[in-house]
């Protein structure tokens, strides 16, 4: 039973910290032991660890762990892809070798030893098809042309050059710096693609996700039914309420079936477990950058337009203020008149609240329709963007 307890604990714990990782910089988790955690495992941990190698070995340790950091975290590496392929490599192996001899079972027939298997080979296609495509690299070709497809808003995005690449920047795209290129329509650096996500890949990007949530899913259904079957062979069932006695309800059986399941198939149930937590943080991802195609946003843009809005809201405020300072001034300065009740006062609306509120203006969002179309078929691969090519040639 300790042991038990242990893998419960051990399960719990491992789900604090990757949803510390991964989550902790969310505004819900604000002021939380998540964040606090988040910051331990991003910067605190690393930044003890400097001390701590310069402490015992000197300054040149430091240099030599800062290159391997340059090296991974700020050139185009295969670090991440490398542990994304060993990852479901090693998953896929460990129920193959676990559960693959109950199959068939009473529940899955033969079948799902090839359907697994295709399932994983489809989402190793789709990682590799998101890596190595072409996120919409602006050049001096093209560049006249994503200047048509994406117009200048005017608010986050002017006319203005790139200089690294010495072009004319479109809107919409960013010059990344880890890829030393501009990237049209950019949302991101991904490092597990060593590739930016962009206006040509992202309809492959959002395949990706989804094809791992529904395999991660798929996964745990289908370990669900192995662990089912074996219930109904072995007559688990029948042997607790005739041999030893035990109410035949839910409540009363619930507790020595899975203490059975915990003892004999443990490793199934810690893989259904790292499964259900990875397609949590699938899913919470799939439906930010589903809510960012509806809006046909970008996570680039969302950045731009809070600090644009930030921006906003305190110039407002300080206009707000001057103007309220001025009118008192000049109430002090004219005829004295009655002062206002304690209630009026009360309930009077402040002029910052008014002051506070800013609009969102994103001309680039079409309708939902529009918007999703956009990224299933980027301007750049329709005809009409080569027409555009054409003439400006």
């Amino acid at each position: 039973m300790d042991g038990q307890w242990l893998l419960i604990i051990h399960g719990l714990l491992t789900l604090l910290v990757v949803v510390s990782f991964l989550c902790g910089q969310w505004p819900i988790f604000e002021g939380t032991p998540i964040q606090r955690i988040h910051y331990f495992l991003t910067f605190g941990a690393y930044d003890y660890f400097l001390r701590f190698v310069g402490f015992v070995f000197g300054e040149k340790a430091i240099n030599a762990i800062l290159s391997v950091e340059y090296f991974c975290c700020d050139r185009p590496n295969p670090v991440l892809q490398i542990i994304y392929l060993a990852i479901i490599g090693i998953t896929y192996y460990f129920i193959a070798k676990s559960s693959f001899s109950y199959i068939p079972g009473y529940y899955l027939s033969g079948f799902h030893r090839y359907t697994s298997l295709l399932g994983v080979g489809i989402g190793v296609f789709f990682f590799l098809l998101t890596s190595f495509a072409d996120p919409g690299t602006v050049k001096a070709e093209n560049v006249s042309q994503y200047q048509s497809a994406y117009p200048y808003d005017n608010i986050i995005y002017t006319e203005k050059e790139c200089s690294t690449c010495k072009i004319t920047k479109p809107a919409r795209s960013k010059h990344c710096s880890i890829c030393n290129r501009c990237v049209a329509r950019f949302d991101h650096h991904c490092g597990w693609m060593n590739n930016c996500i962009g206006e040509r890949n992202t309809r492959y990007f959002m395949a990706f996700l989804l094809w791992h949530l529904f395999l991660c899913l798929y996964g745990i259904v289908a370990l669900g039914f192995v662990l089912a079957g074996r219930l109904k062979e072995l007559r688990v069932v029948y042997i607790l309420t005739v041999y030893y006695g035990i109410e035949n309800s839910f409540r009363k059986l619930a507790p020595h079936v899975v203490q059975w399941l915990l003892g004999s198939y443990n490793t199934q149930i810690l893989l259904m477990v790292f499964l259900a937590v990875v397609s949590l943080l699938l899913a919470g991802f799939f439906g930010y950058h589903a809510n960012l195609c509806r809006t046909n946003t970008t996570t680039n843009e969302t950045v731009k337009w809070q600090d644009h809005m930030n921006w906003q809201r305190k110039v407002n405020e300080a206009r707000a203020s001057a103007a309220a300072l001025k009118a008192s001034i000049n109430g002090m300065s004219s005829e004295r008149k009655a002062p206002d009740s304690k209630w009026k006062t009360f309930f009077r609306r402040s002029p910052l609240e008014d002051a506070g509120a800013v609009v969102k203006n994103n001309i680039y969002a079409k309708g939902i329709l529009h918007n999703v179309w956009e990224v299933i078929s980027p301007p750049s691969t329709r005809r009409s963007f080569l027409r555009t090519k054409s003439k400006s040639s």
